[in-house]
Formats: structure tokens, sequence, C-alpha cells
């Protein structure tokens, strides 16, 4: 991170809970330090923040995030657990910082001057991070993007629409909406992932055989209630609108309609006018 960079947080994070006890102690260290009486203990003075936030990832990303604790990251490192605090105050600080750091390894590309691709890029990779990284979303809708690598993707984000004349209100807000599409598109596709476990395990002990024969019963049943007929329909076609091999299909399906959508909105759009 870089060094100017150090104290852009959103400042209100100032409120959020601490572990006191490591507060003091580490004050009291640091304090002792400055006056020459005591340095830190070599292990901590080895330790960096990077290291025990690159850690506290790999855990969460095997295990999830509640995982993760500043007595489990110390051992992963071999280190005493009050020697993290010189670097990190509490476990919440450390999940900010891990999403911070997430952010920053998916750094969005300098603009292109086509904002329709720069916007689909972006939606991809941060697709793919959510992915890569699935204990954040348990976090990420509950923390604003805090910190200078997340600012950083934000305004070079704002960057793309420069040219088109359009209110800071207006690209925030296309942002945005491009932003909840892509959280909204990889929690459904957990959520297939995580029925097709549960069929494998519900199915798991059947022949191929058996399961067509379970599941074209329910196909039958379900055609001959009449009350659906547009699912009757698209089960007569063999179309599985989970499968996972046209997820990828699906989700640039998707994408190109709200881009779509955007791209016709801004060039209705009279110069420098706020939203509708």
């Amino acid at each position: 991170m870089d060094t100017e960079d150090e104290d852009l947080w959103v400042p209100f994070l100032a409120a959020r809970p601490r572990d006191k006890r490591a507060e003091r102690l580490r004050a009291h260290l640091r304090e002792d330090e400055r006056r020459g009486q005591r340095h830190p203990p070599r292990r901590a003075a080895a330790l960096s923040r990077d290291e025990i936030v690159r850690t506290a990832i790999r855990v969460a990303d095997a295990e999830g995030a509640d995982a993760v604790s500043m007595r489990r990251i110390a051992r992963e490192l071999n280190a005493g657990t009050m020697s993290l605090y010189w670097h990190i105050v509490s476990k919440e600080e450390l999940l900010d910082l891990m999403l911070d750091a997430v952010q920053g390894d998916r750094e969005n590309p300098e603009p292109s001057g086509d904002w329709r691709r720069d916007m689909r890029d972006v939606a991809r990779t941060v697709r793919q991070s959510l992915h890569d990284h699935p204990w954040m979303m348990d976090f990420i809708g509950g923390r604003p993007p805090v910190g200078p690598r997340s600012l950083r993707n934000v305004e070079r984000t704002l960057a793309y629409f420069d040219g088109l004349g359009l209110d800071m209100r207006v690209a925030i807000d296309i942002s945005t909406t491009v932003g909840t599409y892509v959280m909204g598109a990889v929690l459904r596709e957990v959520q297939e992932h995580n029925s097709e476990t549960y069929m494998e395990q519900m199915l798991g002990e059947m022949t191929e055989g058996e399961r067509d024969k379970v599941l074209g019963e329910f196909t039958e049943r379900i055609q001959a209630t009449g009350r659906y007929p547009h699912l009757a329909e698209l089960m007569s076609i063999g179309y599985d609108p989970d499968a996972a091999e046209t997820r990828d299909a699906r989700f640039e399906f998707g994408l190109d309609c709200l881009l779509d959508g955007i791209a016709a909105r801004i060039s209705g759009r009279p110069p420098s006018a706020g939203p509708g």
C-alpha cells in the first residue's frame, strides 16, 4: 500500500468494536519503545501487516471467515497472539484489511476510452474474485468500501465515463448498478452450486437410469396438473436454468442486458443531467 494512502479509511470506522485490552497493550509497548526502554518482541518485529493479512485471507479461502481469529492467524505464523497486535488492533480491523487487500489484487484497469468494455472487464473480474474468495459475500454487504485500494477502484471506475457529459451522480449510480448485478449473480451461482451438491448427496447412490426415472416422474406430475404450462414447456425441452455448463453464458447474457439498458439511457440523457 502506498504510504500516503495509509490514512484513507472511512472515518466512522474509528467507532467500530475493538479489542481494548490489545489496544492498551500496544499503546504501552510503543510508548516504552519510543522512550528507548523496550523494543518489540523479535517475532513481532519480524512480522508485517501484509503477511498477517495474506495469511488470514488464505485461511478464510480454505475454511471460511469464521475460522479467522487473531489466535488462529498467530498459530499459522508461528507467533504469539499478542505479536499480531503490534500491527493490527482487532479482528474487525483485520477483516477490513482483508477486504481491501482483495480489492487491490483486482485493481480496475486504466480507462480504455470504451466505458462499456471497461465495465464488462470490471464485472467479470469482480465475479471471479468473489468466487475465489467466497467468504467475502458474508461481509461485503455489511461493510462500505473502506480502504485506499477500494477508493482507487471507485475513482478509476468513475473515470470510465469521462467525456460522456454525465453528472457524477449518474456515473456512480451506473457503477453501483453493475456491482449490484454482479453480487446478485454470484449469490445465485453459489445457490446453484449448493443445490448441485445437495442433489448429488440425495441422488448419489442411484444409478443414472434411476435418477432419470425419478426426474421423469416428477416432470410428468408437473405436466399432469395443467397448472404450470410454462414450466411444463421448459421441462419438455430439457433446459436446466441452473446448469453449471451454461453459467458463464447466463452471466454474460444478464450483463449484456444491463449494459444495453445503461447505454440506451446514456444516449437518451441530456448532458450533465441528474438521475431521473
